[in-house]
């Protein structure tokens, strides 16, 4: 009944080396992971030198009920086991207690497995070529906003160190998915969420939905078709890369709706719904909706309150290329067929979801329905009205908006076709993370697109973990005990300590314990990770 929710995003990032497009991404990747983790040995007390525990990872577990077998299984979809090195990835050697990864002992890691856990409670590393920051377990859309702007932060960092490190390739690293000619990277989105709710209702209520919201988290993309051999200007930079409705997969034959079952908490109480059709947004509003209209609709579904509303039947005749047409119409008029023989635009299916879940907040909250939530319902409807009456209206919310405005404003002055190389740069250079040369930074700094959040508040965010979460433990134990963390995971700390003859795993598979009020007092109490696993075991 609440945007409330844990939640949490992940960004692949684009990297290039300016005038050598050969270069290798993922040595490149590798060099800004380990440049971020290079002072762990110094300010940072060796906080940064944890491996990542992947035992409980179950990657080929799908929640349609069955589990793909390993042999079958493309080799991007084994990330609990790097190909490359990775003690984690090999049983059986070094020093281990039951049930507890193989952390201490092993041979050396291949460089480009670079795989930093941070103290604010995220994981930073390198996958499929690209530096990936995986943000910290929130519950609020505000919280989400703040942490994944953090990660900008962190990135930004990291590229800075590059440049400023003898012997590295500096690197420019862009918020982008896709570097348009025919590669896609992707931005993940995880929501826990109930079990007990049926997955074809997921499948049937959600599909719908996220066709549509791309109306709102669209970055915008030059040039239609995957390698954008059409010249064009459409919503959102991933739609032309999925091509069925429903699967596994996550790099190749891209689903709509991803049935990775992984909820790296308990297994018979939660589901993490594990969403990949979605864009990477430097407007803190558009990502504020993006989290918090899916927690909204996701909150209402497993309430059982989509049923028989507005949203009780939209169900679409042909998702996918329902979902190319939406992205290929700026001008939100391309109408979409429903199952029913119906026609609706995207804008009208997002107002029957919007409809349903206010209605399902004030059936069962009332006034007394949270400020986040509020604010959801609020920005949500304000910025559907934009979009109905003047799209340019939402430019400083929107990232697809505002950066179509300024692509207009070039075609305008200098009469530049869709296909002309300046717009493909132009929109290459909104992402881009240097405060300098950025296009969205630029804006921000002008106070022309909205800000949510205060720097200050970023800045302690790359450091400090959420206190409401699992993260805080995780964090606050790495930024505490860091040299005497020897791995950890979302649902799992383990500890090296003197004294005793096995690694010491500390599971964390309840997501809202570990919080500052659940164990703030007793970090506080321990000054050592010693201290800590007496505590923690009686003995």
């Amino acid at each position: 009944m609440s945007v409330r929710r844990v939640t949490g995003l992940e960004t692949e990032y684009g990297i290039s080396v300016p005038g050598d497009p050969g270069a290798n991404p993922m040595l490149l990747s590798a060099q800004v992971v380990n440049a971020y983790a290079a002072p762990a040995a110094g300010s940072m007390s060796s906080a940064l030198r944890a491996r990542w525990d992947y035992e409980d990872e179950a990657p080929l577990r799908d929640a349609r009920g069955f589990e793909v077998k390993r042999a079958a299984a493309h080799p991007s979809q084994l990330t609990d086991s790097p190909e490359r090195g990775d003690a984690q990835g090999r049983r059986g050697q070094g020093r281990t207690a039951p049930g507890t990864a193989d952390v201490v002992g092993a041979e050396p890691e291949d460089p480009t497995t670079a795989n930093v856990i941070l103290t604010n409670g995220a994981r930073f590393y390198v996958d499929h070529a690209h530096p990936e920051y995986s943000s910290p377990e929130v519950l609020t859309p505000r919280a989400a906003v703040l942490y994944d702007r953090a990660g900008e932060r962190i990135l930004l960092d990291s590229l800075r160190r590059v440049a400023a490190t003898a012997g590295l390739t500096p690197v420019t690293i862009y918020k982008n998915n896709t570097d348009g000619k025919g590669a896609s990277y992707g931005t993940h989105e995880n929501y826990l969420m109930s079990r007990a709710t049926p997955f074809g209702d997921v499948v049937r209520h959600l599909t719908p939905f996220f066709v549509s919201r791309q109306v709102f988290t669209g970055a915008g993309r030059v040039g239609i078709g995957q390698d954008s051999a059409t010249a064009g200007y459409q919503i959102s930079q991933r739609a032309d890369f999925f091509e069925v409705e429903v699967g596994l997969e996550t790099t190749m034959k891209r689903p709509i709706i991803n049935t990775r079952d992984e909820p790296h908490a308990s297994v018979d109480k939660y589901r993490r719904l594990h969403v990949i059709v979605g864009d990477a947004t430097m407007c803190e509003v558009a990502t504020l909706l993006k989290v918090g209209t899916t927690s909204l609709v996701l909150a209402a579904l497993e309430a059982g309150a989509l049923e028989g509303g507005p949203a009780g039947d939209l169900q679409l005749s042909e998702p996918v290329r329902a979902l190319h047409e939406v992205s290929h119409d700026p001008g939100l008029t391309q109408l979409v067929r429903l199952r029913d023989g119906r026609r609706m635009t995207a804008l009208q299916l997002q107002r029957a979801y919007l409809e349903a879940a206010a209605a399902f907040v004030e059936d069962r909250l009332g006034d007394d329905a949270d400020a986040d939530t509020r604010e959801v319902l609020t920005r949500w409807d304000a910025v559907l009205t934009k979009l109905e009456h003047d799209v340019f209206s939402a430019a400083r919310e929107l990232d697809w908006v505002a950066k179509l405005r300024l692509l207009e404003g070039y075609r305008s002055r200098d009469g530049l076709a869709w296909d002309h190389a300046r717009l493909q740069a132009v929109d290459l250079q909104w992402s881009d993370l240097r405060p300098e040369k950025g296009l969205y930074l630029k804006l921000a700094e002008r106070g022309q697109v909205e800000r949510l959040l205060a720097e200050e508040d970023v800045q302690r965010a790359v450091t400090h973990p959420p206190e409401d979460t699992r993260a805080y433990f995780r964090g606050e134990c790495l930024a505490r005990y860091g040299p005497r963390v020897a791995a950890a995971s979302w649902d799992s700390v383990i500890f090296d300590v003197p004294g005793r003859g096995a690694l010491q795993r500390v599971p964390t598979l309840e997501p809202l314990r570990g919080t500052r009020e659940h164990v703030g007092a007793l970090l506080d109490r321990c000054a050592t990770a010693e201290e800590l696993v007496s505590a923690l075991t009686g003995t």
